[in-house]
């Protein structure tokens, strides 16, 4: 086979040396012809033999040799899938590409998410490998312009559906009067007429889906409906050929009224599941393309995503929004409904934060811009709605192993229902209606729509009342918390704190601020805000001390400022003001203290506010039975005076940051599903161990990162909410599940022992689907009870 030329990116890669030894182990592997790496470009090229090596070869070797190929994501739009088995077949195509690691597609969204080995895979192939099982594809770039193409492309579909049920049913009509009232009945020749359009010409997305299906080696809905009433015509028309032209032996009616009844069910259906995705596209309506930017002592308009950082924004009464950013002056209300779920408008001021699409009131606002682009806030709802939109939940796992083998299944019922009719009953006509029947109501449909649907709708209800639901999974897990463990600072407190008061060295506040000068911390920037208007000194020597305090050098001066755990650790006696210290924990303040040597110099006495809202999320979640826990790093008689305010039922204090991933795994080994709730960097591998993470919005990236649920306020009463939204779409998702299964159970052998006609087979049909997307639907109007 000829050569083909690899290009991967490397990461890892320090020296000289790096590259010379990945080049030798790459040139090693069998097929590569030719291997060269580049330290300056970070990345490998290669020829190989694609016969005997691939990208993931590849990669494998690069990561046993100490490096990384990192990988890339890619989000394409989906056309011309019409069920599950559909979805499963293209996710079995794009898995099954060189250097492709995981593939999603989902059937409600019409999407297909492919993760890839960086440089393996382009755009390009991806659509090619879509188009050649036979769909349509193109990339998701998230644009305006996109999302209007893409709304009047479904507009487009949508009208020549209705436009081909319109014809369909008109001509599909005298064929029903003759089966209401047989007086009626048109000639067998006018049937012919009347049903042959309707079969070849309004039938023909039908008989292409199937091709298109069993060309890839799968069966789908169209297979089903294309072989049920190419039966009932092809076998009227046979009796025709043969000169018997009883009505008896006319089924022209049922094959017409069934592709009627289908069609009429996809656009309901169609109209149902943009329905659905409504939430999504209300979102990405949000965000204003241009912004007014003052600039030279002029005001120019550019585009929204090219905003820098830091320029001086107009925004205008009634105008949305374009960046996130700060007040910078002016007055006014802003609407955040649709971006934070906060129902009433917000008084903005200078020096209040404000988020892209938001709604301006009355006022003028200049903004300073701190978030633009793909980083702004609503930006990032976007693509938080988007992924879980798109990601599958566990159960669907179940669902598309079940698709892929249904209609193989149905076809054998349909098989047997013949033969058991015909061979043993004597009855071929009864045979032939028996196994049309099971061909016609068996619906994949109902159970590939009836997981992505509730998804996408419960995921859309939760981003509209300010609860982010990063995956599927996670909203899966969510349903069934039966702990939540919450982190203090900037959880239950408003992560805010400011010094009230402090005992000791005359120079204690500058001496501390001047230790903590850079630091991020909530505790480092009150001490500083307390110092401010004091002359600070360099500081030399800083090291932190996770969970304890920080070493510095200030002066000349070795410093140590921290907890009462570092002044113990470094036995260092805190006895001239130990009464005093427990006095300020008592009333929930934390106490900081500051050593030179190993003398206590003194100790600052912080105070951080609880969350107004704290409280009512505590007696939320117990009123849903659920058991709440608080874990901080904080002394105990703080944390204590905490918990008392807001009722958590159990407190664990004075936890090191490394120790509290230690203490979920705890909570989880007793057999309860732990949701694990905090806003900072020390936060991320507790919110990782836990079975569901949820960070505050008002946090860091790395929280939010590793959460599954982020509430966009920072308010921990959507705590209760975003667990009942969560428990309302499972509770969906089961539902949907439950009918599009019993349906199957009853309606296939109901249609194989001769029950139904192709008629009320094919009216079930339609509309199981149809029924599964409008009970998700309901969803909407969960209100956050």
């Amino acid at each position: 086979m000829t050569p083909v030329t690899l290009s991967l990116p490397v990461r890892g890669m320090t020296c000289a040396a790096c590259s010379t030894r990945l080049e030798r182990v790459l040139g090693k592997l069998p097929g590569v012809v030719a291997a060269s790496v580049s330290l300056a470009s970070e990345t490998a090229d290669l020829r190989i033999d694609p016969a005997r090596t691939g990208p993931e070869q590849v990669a494998e070797a690069v990561t046993k040799a100490g490096f990384s190929v990192p990988e890339e994501s890619f989000e394409l739009a989906i056309s011309g899938m019409t069920c599950a088995a559909c979805s499963t077949r293209l996710e079995r195509v794009l898995g099954k590409l060189a250097g492709v690691r995981r593939a999603e597609v989902n059937l409600a969204a019409e999407r297909a998410n492919v993760t890839a080995l960086a440089g393996a895979v382009t755009v390009a192939g991806l659509v090619v490998a879509v188009t050649k099982a036979g769909f349509g594809a193109q990339p998701v770039t998230g644009g305006q312009d996109q999302l209007a193409r893409e709304e009047e492309e479904h507009a487009a579909d949508l009208r020549r559906q209705t436009v081909r049920l319109v014809v369909s049913a008109v001509l599909t009509l005298p064929l029903v009067v003759g089966m209401v009232v047989p007086a009626l009945a048109v000639p067998a020749w006018a049937q012919l007429v009347l049903a042959t359009p309707v079969q070849f010409w309004i039938g023909a997305r039908f008989y292409a889906g199937a091709w298109a299906s069993l060309r890839g080696g799968v069966g789908n809905m169209d297979v089903l409906v294309a072989m049920g009433t190419s039966a009932a015509y092809g076998l009227s028309a046979w009796h025709m050929a043969q000169g018997h032209f009883n009505h008896d032996v006319m089924y022209f009616e049922g094959a017409a009224v069934v592709i009627t009844l289908v069609l009429l069910g996809k656009v309901l259906e169609t109209r149902a599941k943009r329905s659905a995705a409504g939430a999504i596209r209300a979102l990405m309506k949000l965000r204003p393309d241009t912004a007014r930017v003052e600039q030279d002592g002029t005001v120019i308009e550019l585009p929204a995503d090219v905003v820098p950082v830091g320029a001086m924004v107009l925004v205008r009464p009634g105008e949305r929004v374009p960046v996130d950013g700060m007040v910078a002056d002016g007055v006014s209300q802003v609407d955040e409904s649709l971006v934070t779920g906060e129902s009433l408008p917000v008084l903005k001021e200078a020096g209040a934060e404000v988020v892209a699409g938001a709604v301006n009131g009355d006022g003028l606002l200049r903004i300073r811009a701190t978030r633009v682009g793909t980083d702004s806030t609503i930006n990032r709802i976007i693509r938080m709605v988007q992924g879980a939109q798109a990601s599958k939940a566990p159960v669907q796992k179940l669902v598309d192993r079940i698709s892929a083998v249904f209609v193989p299944a149905v076809v054998a019922v349909a098989a047997l229902s013949l033969l058991g009719w015909g061979l043993v009953a004597g009855d071929w006509g009864q045979a032939a209606v028996a196994a049309i029947s099971v061909l016609v109501i068996a619906c994949p449909c109902a159970l590939g729509l009836a997981t992505p649907t509730a998804i996408m709708v419960g995921t859309g209800t939760a981003a509209r009342h300010g609860i982010l639901i990063k995956d599927a999974e996670a909203l899966e897990r969510a349903h069934a918390v039966g702990v939540v463990v919450f982190d203090k600072t900037g959880t239950l407190t408003e992560g805010r704190p400011a010094v009230v008061t402090h005992q000791g060295d005359s120079d204690l506040v500058r001496l501390v601020a001047s230790a903590q000068q850079g630091s991020e911390h909530p505790l480092a920037r009150a001490v500083l805000a307390a110092a401010e208007g004091l002359v600070l000194s360099p500081v030399a020597g800083f090291r932190s001390l996770p969970g304890r305090g920080l070493s510095a050098t200030v002066d000349g001066r070795s410093l140590m400022v921290g907890s009462a755990r570092l002044m113990a650790e470094n036995s260092i006696d805190v006895g001239p003001w130990r009464s005093d210290a427990e006095a300020e924990e008592a009333r929930g303040r934390t106490v900081m203290w500051a050593a030179e040597g190993n003398r206590v110099l003194g100790f600052i006495a912080v105070a951080d506010p609880v969350k107004p809202s704290a409280a009512q999320a505590v007696a939320g979640l117990r009123a849903q039975g659920i058991e709440t826990v608080m874990l901080t790093g904080d002394n105990a008689r703080a944390a204590a005076f905490v918990a008392a305010q807001v009722g958590v039922d159990r407190v664990l204090a004075e936890v090191l940051p490394e120790d509290k991933a230690a203490e979920v795994a705890k909570l989880k080994a007793e057999n309860k599903v732990v949701a694990m709730v905090g806003d900072g960097i020390n936060d991320a591998p507790a919110l990782a161990a836990a079975d569901i993470g949820i960070a505050m919005g008002t946090g860091t990236d790395v929280a939010m990162q590793a959460a599954g649920i982020t509430l966009v306020k920072g308010d921990p009463g959507l705590l209760p909410a975003a667990l009942s939204v969560s428990r309302a779409t499972y509770g969906k998702i089961r539902q949907n599940l439950f009918w599009a299964f019993v349906y199957n159970v009853v309606a296939l052998p109901a249609a194989a022992l001769g029950l139904l006609n192709p008629v009320i087979a094919g009216a079930a049909m339609a509309f199981s689907s149809v029924s599964v997307v409008s009970n998700s639907l309901l969803l909407r109007r969960w209100r956050g009870r």
